[in-house]
């Protein structure tokens, strides 16, 4: 990234970065002084064949979804090449994610609540029009200043692995989060546990709509009935890395310099007529979204585009998302007795669901091989040029696995300061090496020796290496 150490295509990067199976994220600030995120894709999976078209095509059909009208990810501004690198920008922050706030401090039930609300919406939204998100991990949540919950890197590990990820995959992914979430709260809020419990089995029996439904409907098992944003939104703000210095973004922007030659990956769609989205079997813009309005001004000229089923889902879930006590309507005697015995029916399916699926689950686990979780070794490498002044550099540690799935929590260590350095990734079966980049930036008159210690916590025993560059100025 030597480079591109100020920046890349008009968005200045922050020293905040952390890792990804995708390559190195970092902080940024778009042209317009917004927050914003910048991805450097890992040159190991972005130079696979196929690949870069994979992920320039996934890209496109999100802007094509966002502007149709559907909310819920982050906005990808654009896509570029500078040489053999490949940058992801985006037009939000992609920071703090869940896991950030998860690994500070529990967040309250009603934010919990608030983020599986939105989260579903916003997977429901997408089945609606065709596509998943393929991985769906608290750190793929991204909590905005506002505390709304927002879903990052939609489609893209489909996209470096060439496949398209089943609707049932996002509601695991949906359970696994309900689940990791209620396990921070058995202790303070059993209630909210619990139901954020059954908001999984739910989802992975039923389907993330039945799930959506019950965690309104039960909100009564949350302190005070809230189902709110208003604590999210305060650990937010509370973490990110621009409020912890909120000068960097009031800087002026750095003297343009010489990025060589920058292209965009995108085609800009027509500003004339809305992007036409497309729409998986069975799945099109008249479905449940009152496909005989209108009938009869076929060919008029003047008519309204028709609002889509993606469109349609989002807009009514939009405010149901973060409800403060909103009141259920009442119909009549005949509708509430239905009503009834549609629950009755609905707890005796999901039992038996659960029962299957707990018998399934535990035959799959029976089955399967899949080794714990173990490092073998890890390796730093840095440059052999020598730094000059006010210059960056990165040093690559690579951590290599047993092929196990689970976190790894690592930190890096400088000698010429007191900076700490921390990250995590999750690992997949599939794969054994990972990536881990420190980008160092060093300013000032001095000749140095400068050495970087890479250290993984976890899992153990801990193991760590180190490596060095000299810089001159």
């Amino acid at each position: 990234m030597d480079n591109h150490r100020n920046g890349i295509a008009g968005f200045r990067l922050t020293e905040h970065t952390w890792m990804t199976e995708l390559g190195n994220w970092i902080d940024a600030i778009s042209p317009d002084g917004r927050r914003a995120g910048a991805l450097l894709f890992d040159p190991r999976v972005i130079g696979l064949p196929g690949v870069r078209e994979r992920v320039v095509s996934t890209v496109m059909t999100d802007q094509h979804l966002v502007l149709g009208g559907l909310g819920g990810l982050i906005p990808v501004a654009d896509v570029v090449a500078a040489g053999d690198q490949v940058w992801l920008l985006t037009a939000q922050a992609v920071s703090p994610t869940l896991a950030d706030l998860l690994a500070g401090a529990p967040i309250d039930p009603a934010g919990a609540a608030s983020v599986l609300m939105e989260t579903g919406q916003t997977l429901l939204a997408l089945h609606a029009a065709g596509v998943t998100h393929g991985s769906v991990h608290p750190g793929t949540v991204v909590i905005t200043a506002e505390g709304a919950a927002l879903l990052s890197e939609r489609g893209l590990s489909d996209a470096i692995r060439g496949q398209i990820s089943p609707r049932e995959r996002d509601a695991a992914g949906w359970a696994s989060l309900a689940r990791g979430l209620a396990a921070s709260f058995t202790q303070t809020a059993p209630r909210a546990a619990g139901l954020f419990e059954r908001a999984a089995g739910t989802a992975t029996t039923l389907g993330l709509d039945a799930a959506r439904a019950m965690l309104h409907q039960e909100r009564a098992a949350l302190p005070g009935g809230l189902i709110s944003r208003d604590a999210l939104a305060r650990a937010a703000r509370g973490r990110s890395a621009f409020a912890q210095a909120p000068s960097f973004a009031a800087q002026p922007p750095p003297v343009p310099q010489d990025e060589g030659d920058i292209v965009t990956l995108l085609r800009v769609p027509s500003s004339g007529s809305p992007p036409r989205l497309q729409f998986g079997p069975g799945v099109g813009p008249g479905a449940g979204a009152g496909a005989g309005a209108g009938a009869g001004s076929a060919g008029t000229a003047q008519q309204p585009r028709q609002e889509t089923t993606a469109e349609r889902i989002w807009r009514e879930g939009r405010d149901g998302a973060a409800t403060v006590h909103q009141p259920e309507k009442r119909s009549g005697g005949r509708v509430a007795r239905v009503s009834r015995r549609r629950r009755r029916r609905t707890i005796l399916s999901t039992a038996l669901f659960a029962v299957v699926m707990a018998g399934a689950i535990v035959a799959w686990f029976r089955l399967t091989d899949v080794p714990e979780l173990a490092v073998q070794s890890i390796d730093v490498v840095a440059p052999k040029k020598t730094l000059g002044c006010g210059g960056a550099i990165v040093l690559t540690g690579t951590v290599v696995t047993n092929g196990g799935v689970g976190e790894i929590r690592y930190e890096w260590r400088k000698n010429l300061d007191k900076e700490v350095v921390k990250g995590s990734l999750r690992t997949s079966a599939d794969k054994t090496s990972y990536s881990v980049p420190l980008r160092w930036t060093l300013s000032g008159k001095s000749n140095v020796k400068a050495t970087a210690t890479l250290k993984v916590l976890s899992p153990g025993p801990a193991r760590t290496d180190k490596a060095s560059f000299t810089y001159k100025c």
